[in-house]
């Protein structure tokens, strides 16, 4: 249990973030409209704000508490989740954002209707929407309430339902002005609780090297590798991380609403650019401020200075066995003096409050403009607003109803990546399709996105009802990798068979060539979005040797 400066910090904290959240949403300008104003900021975004609300959105309660779970367990391993972000972002900055930004869209179903057909927007509109809701704000909120009732002694349940309605207060009166300036606010209480809780676990093990040291006589110096082999119990090998991983990560980073909507809400088509790269380079930080404290933490553990038999229980074999779903609040009430509790816990509000407000302004957007304003065209911009805002509380109850179902995972963090791995193959396929080849057809698209939905989704159902088949010894990146080359098939096969056929609209919404995006020269100096994509791709590179 905390003590009472603690939780006064901590509701402070709270106070605070709805207070600006409220204060950013309602001054709203003038010449914007209501919508655009509501769910785009007015397009007034500058790239840092950009920047710091995509890894704000991106980095929640979950990440924090999954990510130690995944170091305690596995070492630097899902790390590879974080840094090959980088390189998607990459993409993001030099072909997508640009591509969104010249086509006026105000969401990516909106561009698929544009590109292909209205059959294409329905489907993402429903699939966004739903992995907003499982994804972006149930698991959220289910891992925060399990630290929560750890730490506080509060019902899961009532917990998780206080910080959603709170969260919810701001976000739905406020619309993305207010979800983007206090993510702004979060990602630097998240970054610094995360950083004081990285080196309080380093002062405590003896630094670095003490760490290493300990590693080595446990045998355990594979878990200071991101790249592992094939067949090592870890269902990561290296070529399932550089094959698979981009087909998750076009989707999340590219094609995802959640996500792109900050990109979307740029002031022009240069702040879009450099706000992505610039979330490139803070993706780097949560392998050594999420992960590296989960492998303190283990290092810890073994030395004797962690005391883990609050986690620790007997297996249905007779064998001793460790719940690491809990050592993130192991750590924080047994190395985090009094003060920096209530630091450590703003830090995790801030991560599960900004994921859930991103989603729903997400979720409410894509109501309003791609179902509400398509059965009702004539619907004014304050009936889109007011839509927006019952869709949202809509989606909040939905999301907590949906608890106990995500609880029965027992890494958090491996079940949102397993469902993710379903979910995008046929998404990418068709984003990527959509932008780069000319021929891509509306037929093969819609087609694309139904049988791969379908075929992701009979897969992970197999795989949940008969656990033991050969299915589910390929490793989940990999399913993701055979998913996106079935879907991309199917894409050409039918593109093919269904030759497009370009309306006016569809014949300028992809990229002639590849170096097309490119030819805008950007920003003078060293915020150009060529050097920066350079810089950041060169640190990238140098990361994975030291760490390969």
């Amino acid at each position: 249990m905390i003590k009472t400066p603690d939780i006064i910090i901590s509701a402070l904290y709270i106070v605070a973030i709805v207070s600006i959240g409220l204060w950013a949403g309602l001054k709203k300008k003038k010449e914007a409209s209501a919508s655009n104003d509501y769910f785009l900021a007015g397009k007034s975004l500058r790239w840092p704000m950009i920047g710091m609300a995509l890894f704000a959105t991106n980095i929640s309660c979950l990440h924090l508490v999954s990510l130690a779970q995944s170091g305690f367990d596995e070492g630097l391993l899902s790390g590879n989740f974080e840094w090959m972000a980088a390189f998607t972002l990459i993409l993001l900055a030099l072909f997508f954002a640009p591509f969104y930004i010249r086509s006026g869209v105000s969401t990516l179903p909106d561009f698929l209707e544009k590109r292909y057909n209205r059959a294409c927007r329905d489907w993402l509109t429903f699939i966004s929407i739903i992995s907003a809701i499982t994804i972006h704000i149930a698991f959220s909120l289910l891992t925060g309430g399990i630290v929560l009732e750890t730490l506080l002694g509060i019902d899961m349940y009532t917990s998780v339902t206080v910080i959603a309605v709170i969260t919810a207060i701001y976000t739905i009166i406020g619309g993305l002005r207010a979800v983007v300036v206090t993510e702004s606010i979060q990602t630097i209480v998240l970054v610094t609780g995360a950083v004081i809780i990285t080196i309080v676990c380093l002062h405590k093990m003896g630094g670095w090297d003490a760490m290493i040291a300990t590693l080595q006589e446990h045998q355990q110096l594979h878990k200071l590798k991101m790249l592992r082999p094939s067949g090592d119990g870890s269902q990561l090998p290296w070529y399932a991380v550089f094959l698979g991983y981009p087909v998750l990560g076009i989707w999340y980073w590219c094609a995802d609403q959640t996500i792109v909507q900050r990109v979307l809400g740029a002031k022009d088509e240069n702040h879009a650019r450099t706000g992505a790269l610039f979330c490139g380079f803070i993706k780097i930080l949560p392998l050594f401020i999420f992960i590296l404290p989960g492998l303190l933490a283990s290092t810890l553990a073994q030395k004797g200075l962690l005391d883990i038999s609050a986690i620790q229980y007997v297996d249905a074999f007779g064998k001793p066995a460790v719940n690491s779903k809990g050592i993130y609040t192991l750590m924080i009430t047994q190395l985090v003096p009094t003060g920096l509790v209530g630091i450590i816990i703003a830090a995790l509000l801030s991560g599960l409050m900004s994921q859930v407000s991103g989603a729903l302004n997400s979720i409410s957007t894509l109501v309003s403009f791609d179902l509400y304003k398509r059965f009702k065209p004539a619907a004014d911009e304050k009936e889109l607003v007011r839509m927006g805002r019952i869709s949202a509380g809509i989606a909040l109850v939905l999301s907590i109803l949906l608890l106990p179902l995500l609880n029965s995972y027992s890494s958090l963090f491996n079940g949102v990546n397993d469902i993710i791995s379903h979910i995008a193959p046929p998404i990418t396929c068709v984003f990527l399709f959509g932008i780069f080849w000319k021929k891509a057809s509306a037929k093969a698209a819609q087609i694309t996105l139904l049988v791969g939905s379908l075929l992701g989704a009979a897969v992970y159902t197999v795989n949940k009802l008969y656990p033991y088949t050969p299915l589910k010894e390929i490793p989940f990146l990999m399913m993701a990798f055979y998913l996106f080359v079935a879907c991309c098939i199917i894409q050409v096969f039918f593109s093919l068979r269904y030759p497009m056929q370009h309306t006016a609209v569809s014949g300028t919404l992809y990229w002639k060539s590849p170096g097309e995006p490119l030819q805008d020269k950007g920003w003078k100096g060293p915020g150009n979005y060529k050097i920066l994509s350079a810089l950041l791709l060169l640190v990238m590179i140098v990361l994975y040797i030291i760490f390969k």
